[in-house]
């Protein structure tokens, strides 16, 4: 027990700042949860931590209030602090997004909200406290009470038809992280002007009402369990979604410690695949993620599949499959040849969304017109738009990244003529079912192409590499430049306006011929001059250079100091004549590119 008062407590984090432990935007916040009766429940934690003196601890956890940006809240899980993923943030989440909906949905019926939650430490114990939240607030909940998907929790907010979703995940962080999602009615992830509207709700959240106790609640029939009723919906709306074919195909597949294999193996058995393994090492549900490279389940890392790659050659597997902690993103590997037990690959976000493009829109061409769309984002692979524009169909491309942009897509343009859409970052979707990426049936889908290539003599490289030829050869790299420091947010933000006004003359040996700057709504050309610039509004700048199909493009981050570039080489179908030629010249291109963008971030 700390014998320490808030008065000889708030003296202490005086003289910590003036000893420079703590910055002074942490002692406001710590302050304020010392002295503000919404936050009494957590002040003798605060005053351990000042009587301890874990001033390091303290600064980490409050120099900053934790933002909720417009897709949810993410960050390191700590007891206390406003700057941590807790019960006070975690609860001030929900609370914001039921006020918000409540006035926006006054007099329209019952109102009612979605959970479900993944592998993650505390990710039962916050959906809980999720649950009495909304209940307080006069919500019924639909729960999945065991660990379960991001698409099917999108899949429930649109089968129950509720009013809006929670899913308690923070992807394919570390073990230390986790987050919520909220979704809208459509079972999409909230856009604006929603977005803006529950964020400042959010962070004006006071006192946070639970009522009874979470079991209270599902006896009074305010918490409805609907697990194994969602689960029968929501395979069917996945299966559907697959083509007739061969299905000779044996897959080792990996859910990387998370959920992936409640959504992933019964899709697969329903759809006609019967020789599925799932990997031992990686089918543990642990929070821990103890069997992957730096306890980090990412199935965009090709290292995670060292070890599947190890099994598959021993079980003469013919494709890996891997889906992130929470199920919505699909990583894949496959032999270079169709010898199991010679070199494999992996395949990159972008080489997969190609595939799966070609493959669900040669497998619909006889019903395809060209109000028919794809849909992706501005950093994903032109190659897609290629091989849609092979097939007469619309491609949806000048979009913000993220998934939640390619969602509100499908319910603006229509969802009857949406046929896929996919984001580099390894998120793909068709059909109507979800309105967010599903590594269930990108999965299925793999298979079935891999099935069908297999039954033709062909690896799915081969395939790749014929889409090559017929669309033209592309490589893309992402370089992530991080800029730590308390002055790193500042560092980030002048490093996009110096990219803005004085971009670079030439990246990798290639002039520049124009830079978009869709922030400001413009094109800004090699002479000074600008040009209106059509698209959405957003902080990306993409450098286009004086060979078609090459540039770069540039992100900050909107919570952390880093920038993520992402560069595009692109060789046209004419030219090609040697494909390792062509391959080798666009690798050694993309590493003048990131040589390039390096120097260009470091610089003072």
């Amino acid at each position: 027990m700390t014998t320490i008062d808030i008065v000889a407590a708030r003296s202490l984090v005086d003289q910590a700042v003036e000893d420079g432990k703590i910055a002074g935007t942490a002692r406001e916040n710590i302050l304020a949860w010392l002295e503000q009766p919404r936050y009494a429940e957590y002040r003798d934690s605060v005053l351990e931590h000042i009587h301890d003196e874990r001033w390091q601890i303290l600064d980490d956890v409050f120099w900053t209030i934790i933002p909720f940006g417009t897709g949810g809240r993410r960050g390191r899980m700590y007891p206390i602090g406003s700057n941590a993923i807790n019960e006070r943030t975690i609860g001030e989440s929900a609370a914001g997004l039921a006020s918000y909906v409540k006035q926006q949905e006054s007099g329209n019926g019952e109102l009612s909200c979605a959970i479900a939650y993944d592998t993650r430490h505390n990710s039962p114990e916050f959906a809980a406290l999720c649950a009495r939240i909304m209940v307080a607030a006069g919500f019924r909940v639909y729960l999945l009470d065991d660990y379960r998907s991001t698409p099917e929790l999108s899949f429930l907010v649109r089968h129950k038809r509720c009013s809006c979703g929670i899913m308690v995940t923070a992807s394919h962080n570390p073990p230390s992280d986790n987050a919520v999602k909220v979704y809208w009615s459509t079972g999409g992830q909230i856009l604006p002007p929603h977005d803006s509207g529950v964020i400042e709700a959010v962070m004006s959240t006071d006192q946070l009402e639970m009522g009874d106790s979470f079991e209270s609640g599902i006896a009074a029939g305010s918490i409805v369990v609907c697990t194994a009723e969602t689960d029968a919906a929501y395979v069917p709306a996945v299966v559907s979604q697959g083509f007739d074919g061969p299905r000779d195909l044996k897959i080792l597949y990996t859910p990387l410690h998370g959920v992936g294999a409640s959504a992933v193996c019964p899709v697969l058995a329903a759809d006609g695949f019967e020789d599925v393994e799932v990997f031992g090492p990686h089918a543990e549900l642990d929070g821990n993620f103890p069997n992957v490279p730096d306890h980090v389940s990412n199935p965009e890392n090709p290292a995670v599949f060292d070890s599947v790659i190890r099994r598959a050659r021993e079980i003469g597997a013919d494709l890996i499959l891997a889906t992130d902690p929470d199920c919505d993103r699909l990583g894949a590997a496959a032999p270079l040849t169709t010898d199991p037990t010679a070199d494999w690959a992996t395949f990159n976000g972008n080489q997969l969304g190609a595939l799966l493009a070609d493959y669900v829109l040669e497998q619909r061409a006889s019903h395809l017109t060209p109000k028919h769309y794809v849909v992706k984002t501005l950093v994903t692979t032109e190659m897609v738009r290629r091989i849609a524009d092979s097939y007469r169909v619309a491609t949806q491309g000048d979009l913000l990244v993220g998934f939640k942009w390619i969602g509100g897509v499908i319910d603006d343009v229509g969802p009857d003529k949406f046929v896929f859409g996919t984001e580099e970052s390894h998120g793909y979707l068709v059909g109507q079912y979800a309105r967010d990426k599903c590594g269930a049936v990108a999965s299925m889908l793999m298979s079935e192409l891999a099935a069908r290539v297999k039954a033709a003599g062909l690896s799915l490289h081969d395939k790749l590499d014929a889409l090559y030829w017929q669309h033209g050869y592309h490589a893309e790299r992402l370089m992530t430049q991080k800029m730590p420091g308390s002055e790193g947010m500042a560092r980030m933000q002048a490093l996009m306006t110096r990219l803005r006004e004085q971009p670079p003359a030439e990246i990798a040996g290639l002039k520049v011929s124009g830079v978009r700057d869709y922030l400001h709504g413009r094109t800004i050309l090699p002479d000074g001059s600008a040009q209106p610039l059509a698209g959405p509004t957003g902080n990306i700048i993409i450098i286009d250079l004086d060979e078609p199909g090459n540039y770069v493009a540039a992100r900050p981050s909107g919570t952390e100091p880093k920038v993520k570039f992402y560069m595009f080489t692109y060789v046209a179908p004419e030219m090609l004549a040697d494909m390792q030629l062509a391959r080798d010249e666009m690798q050694q291109r993309l590493d003048g590119m990131q040589t390039s963008l390096s120097e260009i971030a470091e610089a003072d």
